[in-house]
């Protein structure tokens, strides 16, 4: 399964299926309300300075991949494989958030 990074989706295997993750507006809502935050900026910090919990990394990863279209909990995430475990899951998170709020290519129509 190949992803585009132009459009903002990130790949990483789960329970043996490569799935495509992605930061939809109304995932970054979700995200925003499930995780209480005064604006998603706050988590962007978190992880850049590497300040992120388990509970950050869960629903980021949930909402990127209800944001491409894949119905599932932070739950059920949390109880799922992750081929690479924390390190690749919070890598994908990471390259999730750079995408979503990262400097757009001229021409790439994310500006």
């Amino acid at each position: 399964m190949s992803v585009n990074p132009w459009a903002g989706e990130v790949r990483l295997v789960i329970d043996g299926t490569p799935r495509r993750l992605k930061l939809t507006l109304g995932a970054l809502a979700e995200l925003e309300d499930s995780l209480a935050l005064g604006s998603l900026l706050d988590l962007v910090e978190r992880f850049e300075a590497g300040r992120f919990s388990a509970r950050d990394l869960l629903m980021l990863l949930a909402a990127g991949l209800r944001g491409a279209g894949h119905e599932i909990s932070a739950e059920a995430l949390g109880q799922a494989e992750i081929e690479g475990g924390a390190v690749a899951a919070a890598r994908a998170a990471g390259r999730l958030l750079a995408l979503a709020f990262g400097p757009a290519a001229p021409g790439d129509g994310r500006v």
